[in-house]
This record gives C-alpha cells, sequence and structure tokens, in this order.
C-alpha cells in the first residue's frame, strides 16, 4: 500500500523558498569573480582599465591571449606545467595505490609497524631545510624531476587507500588465485576496475595539487626556463607588475598587463573546470555494488 503524500503546508513552501533564494545567491557569489575574470580576458585591455565592465565584453578582442601565447616565457611554464601535471599524477596514483593495496593485506608482516610509521611521517616533518637536504642529495634540486618523484607517494591518500582497499572481500582474490592469477594480475584485472572511484578521486587531487604548485618552483629552481605557470602568476601579482617581456609586448597594442594575467588565471583555471565534470560521477558511484555476495 503506497504512502500518502504530505501534504506541504504554508511553512514548507517560505523554508523551501528561502532555501533555494540563499542557494542562488551563495551560488552567484561563488561564479561572479570566475566570469568576471573571463569577461575581462576577452576585452581590451585599455578599454577594460576604464571600467564599468560587468556581464559582456564591451569591446571584444583575442589579442590578449594571442599576447599571452606568443610570450615564450608563459608558453614554456604553461607546457612544463601540463607535463608535470600528467607525468605527476601517473606515477602518484600509481605508487600510491599500489602501497596503499599492499598494506591492506591483513597478513602482511609488520604491518602494524609500516602503519605506525607512515601515521608518524604523515603528522611530523621534517621541515623545509632536510627536505631540501635530501633533494640535493639526490640530485633533484633544479631539475624538472624536482616536481614528479617526490610527489609520487602521497601518505595521506595511502591510508585513505588502504581503508577503500579493505573493504574489498577476500573472495575476490581467493578465487582468482585458485584460477592461477599472480598478485599483479589480480591487482590489474580485478582490483583495479572496481577501484575506479577510490583512483578517480586521488587522480583528481594529486592533479589539481600538481596543477597549482609554485611552492617547489619557489624553493627548489634557479633555472628560469623551470619554473611553472603558478609560480608566474604568484610572481606577478606580488610585484603588482608584468614581467619585463610582456611590457615590450604591451607597449606595441591595445593590451595592459592586467589583461594578459586575467587571460593566464583563465587559462590555469579552464582545464581544471572541464576534467572534474568527467570524474565526478566516480565520487558517487557505490565501490562494491552487486562485485560479490558474501
Amino acid at each position: 500500500m503506497k504512502a500518502k503524500k504530505r501534504k506541504r503546508t504554508r511553512e514548507d513552501w517560505i523554508m523551501d523558498s528561502v532555501i533555494y533564494v540563499f542557494s542562488i545567491i551563495v551560488l552567484f557569489i561563488t561564479i561572479y569573480p570566475f566570469y568576471y575574470v573571463f569577461v575581462l580576458s576577452f576585452n581590451d585591455g585599455l578599454d577594460a582599465s576604464l571600467g564599468g565592465i560587468y556581464w559582456l565584453p564591451r569591446e571584444f578582442t583575442l589579442e590578449n591571449y594571442t599576447q599571452f601565447f606568443n610570450d615564450m616565457k608563459w608558453l614554456t611554464a604553461l607546457l612544463l606545467t601540463v607535463l608535470k601535471t600528467l607525468l605527476g599524477t601517473l606515477l602518484g596514483v600509481l605508487f600510491t595505490t599500489l602501497v596503499a593495496y599492499g598494506l591492506s593485506f591483513k597478513d602482511l608482516l609488520g604491518r602494524k609497524w609500516y602503519m605506525t610509521f607512515v601515521i608518524i611521517c604523515m603528522y611530523f616533518s621534517g621541515g623545509i631545510i632536510p627536505y631540501y637536504t635530501v633533494l640535493r642529495s639526490l640530485h633533484l634540486i633544479d631539475t624538472f624531476w624536482v616536481y614528479v618523484i617526490p610527489g609520487m607517494l602521497n601518505l595521506f591518500y595511502i591510508t585513505i587507500g588502504r581503508t577503500f582497499f579493505e573493504g574489498i572481500p577476500e573472495s575476490l582474490r581467493e578465487s582468482a588465485k585458485i584460477d592461477g592469477a599472480g598478485e599483479f594480475r589480480i591487482f590489474r584485472s580485478i582490483i583495479m576496475p572496481i577501484s575506479k572511484p577510490f583512483m578517480a578521486t586521488l587522480a583528481l587531487f594529486v592533479g589539481v595539487g600538481h596543477w597549482n604548485n609554485w611552492y617547489d618552483s619557489t624553493f627548489f629552481i634557479k633555472t628560469k626556463t623551470l619554473r611553472t605557470m603558478p609560480y608566474l602568476l604568484m610572481e606577478v601579482i606580488n610585484q603588482s607588475q608584468a614581467p619585463s617581456d610582456l611590457n615590450a609586448a604591451v607597449h606595441q597594442s591595445s593590451t595592459t598587463s592586467l589583461s594578459i594575467q586575467l587571460s593566464a588565471m583563465v587559462v590555469s583555471v579552464v582545464p581544471i573546470i572541464f576534467i572534474y565534470p568527467f570524474l565526478q560521477r566516480y565520487f558517487v558511484t557505490g565501490m562494491m555494488v552487486g562485485a560479490v555476495k558474501e
């Protein structure tokens, strides 16, 4: 017998209206700054400096992006950022997942001590000076690999991954072993396909971390051609002026240092906005729905 649908009262309508209005206001406050930057990046730089632009470009132009992509300093930094993000995310997800999967074995010898070591290292850091000394001893300072190798293993994500893999029934691994599969075959053919929610979430967090990271370029890189786009953006914002090579381009066109900075911000934000929807569905996917009946 179907339950009767409760009749909505006047108080329900009022409360729903208040919630919707509040949600729309919060949504507008959150999105409008990004939209405003996007609009200004497509407007003539000199015209935008006069103000009064809020919703649409007043003098539409692609000159800001042309100047940005024609400047080798920004273009090199963009390509370097893309490369380190792709490579760092791939290796970070692979090694973090492998270690987390290994620590999820309940019969692992010394498992308790391994986890104790991981937790201690996660909460207590040696500081920037010992960290710099380790990187220098590994000959990673002022090289591209300083962006990738230190981030291949994340202790916080290891603890999350271990909990995830512990929820996978042992019967899956046991049945595969009976069929003659080895550990790597089990991991590749069984564990990885049903671990997409964890791996997709891990890839998103690790990728965003690599994409936005300016810290490594600040302390561990001296060569200007190895500096990433987040570092250049931070440098320009802190100095409140465009780099010298951009100033030369500005004087020859209607662009301004601010309009090129806004273009760089849009270029740095758009990839994350487009990638997130493809990974979002894994956040709400059941981890073991229908996989096995115990």
